[in-house]
């Protein structure tokens, strides 16, 4: 068996597969939030339900996270959920749970999930991105996850906006301290902030994006995109580039997007493809399983 647990800003879900993949248990929760200890004990508390429901769970357990930890010591860095930054969360889950902890970063996990047997199965290349709360990516490689010898590898939601205009520079401050990260401009809250400045009425991102998709805000969310994914070809050049999170269900990145890459792209032909995840929101979890 295998015990993976997806760590959300919104919710904590944990599953437990067998070696055929076959889905033995799976349960979510709501993520306690602001208050890490009650994070840590709702974790433990999933996989012993999750894992009492399945009749057993892995040797260790996969933990996929918004953020990464540090490879020398270990405390937990560029997190969006903020209060796990600085916090030894692979240890104290390994107290909580009593068994070895593989603890991730979200993103890389969904590229394992989705590289393995989803949208990317069979691809010699994979990058994943998360468009969602937060944006992140990860990078498999012949079937292996690639983490860096940092362990950011893939962190392409605090890089800069390429070929910004003059009203996008320095661009919006980053909870990171930087201004004009590419999770300042394609997240979730980002088209929503927009929207709202725009005059709009408060709406779910994904809303705006299906009932106001020919809007110049969507329009150029979309060039923004296309100039992001672009730099992301010009330097992993994957074979397939797959898109989760929240916002994958908005169906003009799949159209529009590569129609503005061979303008952009440092190439003659622009050969990548991009899809969707196949796993939808569970391609965290099922990745984490994997570690």
């Amino acid at each position: 068996m295998r015990t993976g647990v997806d760590l959300g800003g919104t919710k904590i879900e944990a599953v437990v597969i067998d070696h055929e993949d076959q889905v033995l248990a799976r349960n979510r929760v709501l993520t306690p939030k602001g208050d890490y200890d009650g994070i840590v004990g709702a974790i433990a508390d999933l996989v012993a339900s999750t894992e009492r429901e399945a009749g057993g769970g892995g040797e260790h357990i996969g933990v996929g996270v918004p953020g990464s930890p540090a490879a020398g010591s270990g405390l937990m860095r560029n997190c969006n959920s903020t209060v796990l930054n600085g916090k030894l969360l692979g240890s104290d889950l390994t107290r909580a749970i009593g068994r070895e902890i593989r603890l991730t970063n979200d993103a890389n996990c969904l590229a394992l999930s989705e590289a393995w047997n989803g949208a990317g199965q069979g691809a010699a290349s994979v990058f994943a991105i998360i468009l969602g709360t937060g944006v992140g990516g990860g990078v498999v490689v012949g079937g292996v996850l690639h983490s860096g010898v940092n362990g950011v590898a893939g962190e392409w939601g605090h890089i800069p906006l390429p070929w910004p205009t003059l009203d996008e520079s320095p661009g919006p401050r980053c909870w990171c301290g930087r201004h004009g990260c590419l999770e300042t401009w394609l997240s979730g809250p980002a088209i929503e902030e927009a929207w709202v400045h725009s005059g709009g009425e408060p709406l779910p991102a994904t809303d705006i994006a299906s009932q106001y998709a020919d809007s110049p805000l969507m329009t150029r969310w979309l060039d923004r995109l296309a100039r992001a994914t672009a730099v992301i070809i010009d330097i992993v050049d994957p074979e397939v580039l797959v898109i989760g999170g929240g916002l994958s269900r908005i169906e003009a990145i799949y159209t529009e997007v590569p129609l503005r890459w061979p303008s952009l792209v440092f190439s003659d032909s622009v050969q990548t493809r991009v899809v969707p995840a196949m796993h939808g929101d569970s391609s965290g979890v099922f990745g984490a399983a994997r570690l």
